[in-house]
């Protein structure tokens, strides 16, 4: 059985993210998008809680559904926590960590405990003054089902391994806990092939989530797994085990498109490629700069670009359709245009992923446009290019050039086609 999985999402009630999420149009969002099995996001939020207990059934597997009239989506219970606190070296840490639970009921009684460590109702993502570690030994003492991993692990600010983390390992970052930690969240800023460069952490296995504040944005990265029974556990070990029979591969964003790629300055349009250069001030004001995630993993690696680790999981990179539909029709993604044809595309071929991966070049220009057409057939062919992220500000794409992009190294990298089918 394929299932696709989006483990890191948010709600309405998450700091900066659209009031239009709820149960019914996460629902509905992940049956357009071809995602079997989605994550609640927020569950430690208590009015968000209400909304979950009020919209999905227990199937008594540690998944849930929409109890009346839903698409068949399978949601697991999840949240974000932001952990802030003092180091051993007395800097203030900052890490945000994931944590996916078998039930709503273990939820409620982990929200609780956390509260008395911040306020639970002041974001959907609580800010607690704690450590990773202790939040992982509050979180196991209650469930020992519960799956811990470290978020978006490169983002500057709040990533574990980020530049300002103050941390070189997932070890440093977790500490005693690090028993409890095996995987990690990638980001949009990396991809398999960038992380593959650092020996550590081939113990760990790679995962990738959208992390989506607005519903367009489910599934812009994902997880392919091949499991003969669909429940909590099954989804858990296939993760841990790590085994390409049972993890099929993610589906990545290029790292270029988001928005910690390249080091820069946002307030002065200032990027630099750190293979290039690593200037640590920008060089238009002379502050410093955000350091980017390609420039931390090349300061932690101890492997070449291009290292494949025996046993990785594959991956495939995508662009979202209505990020096509947007850059091919020259409209915002949120226009009633992009809206229209990605409604139009969806009702034709199918869910998102299939239109992606299989319907043919041909068709989509007669239900859509030719440029439509084209710039599938070339994000297929990996023949777009990418003018990198930096300090915040996503990439810009330019998916018509029809030239080769920047991916071209051999990795054991696939084709959308291979995996859906």
């Amino acid at each position: 059985m394929r299932v696709v999985a989006d483990l890191h999402i948010h709600s309405k009630y998450a700091m900066a993210c659209s009031d239009a999420i709820n149960p019914v149009s996460l629902d509905e969002t992940a049956s357009q998008k071809g995602i079997n099995v989605l994550s609640t996001g927020d569950v430690f939020h208590p009015s968000w809680l209400k909304e979950l207990k009020a919209n999905l059934k227990d199937e008594g597997n540690g998944l849930y559904s929409i109890s009346k009239g839903g698409k068949g989506t399978m949601f697991i219970p999840s949240a974000e926590v932001s952990t802030i606190y003092e180091g051993r070296d007395h800097s203030i840490k900052k890490v945000h960590n994931c944590i996916l639970l078998p039930s709503l009921e273990s939820a409620e009684q982990i929200s609780k405990e956390l509260g008395k460590h911040g306020s639970m109702e002041s974001d959907g993502r609580p800010q607690l003054q704690m450590s990773s570690a202790e939040f992982v030994d509050i979180a196991k003492s209650i469930d020992k089902k519960a799956f811990i991993f470290p978020a978006h692990l490169w983002t500057p600010y709040f990533g574990a391994l980020g530049a300002m983390s103050g941390f070189n390992s997932i070890k440093e970052a977790y500490e005693d806990r690090e028993k409890d930690i095996h995987a990690y969240e990638s980001g949009l800023s990396s991809d398999p092939k960038m992380n593959w460069r650092i020996s550590e952490l081939d113990k760990y296995t790679l995962i990738s989530n959208s992390d989506m504040h607005s519903l367009p944005n489910m599934g812009r990265e994902s997880n392919v797994l091949n499991l003969e029974k669909l429940d909590y556990d099954s989804i858990i070990k296939a993760i841990v085990d790590k085994d390409t029979k049972r993890f099929s591969c993610t589906v990545e964003y290029y790292p270029e498109e988001g928005k910690y790629h390249y080091d820069g300055h946002r307030e002065c349009h200032y990027s630099v490629n750190p293979e290039e250069t690593k200037n640590s001030v920008c060089k238009v004001c002379g502050r410093k700069l955000v350091i980017g995630v390609l420039h931390r993993i090349d300061d932690l690696a101890d492997r070449p670009a291009g290292y494949v680790p025996k046993g990785s999981i594959p991956y495939i990179h995508a662009v979202p359709l209505i990020e096509v539909i947007s850059y091919a029709t020259k409209k915002t993604r949120y226009s009633a245009q992009v809206k229209e044809l990605y409604s139009k595309m969806i009702e034709s071929f199918g869910d998102e992923y299939d239109i992606l991966a299989n319907a043919k070049v041909e068709k989509i220009a007669e239900v859509a446009n030719e440029d439509i057409a084209a710039c599938i057939d070339n994000v297929r062919n990996d023949k777009i290019k990418i003018t990198p992220g930096y300090s915040g500000v996503y990439g810009k794409l330019d998916l018509l050039s029809g030239e080769k992009g920047v991916h071209t190294e051999k990795t054991n990298q696939k084709s959308m086609s291979d995996f859906f089918k």
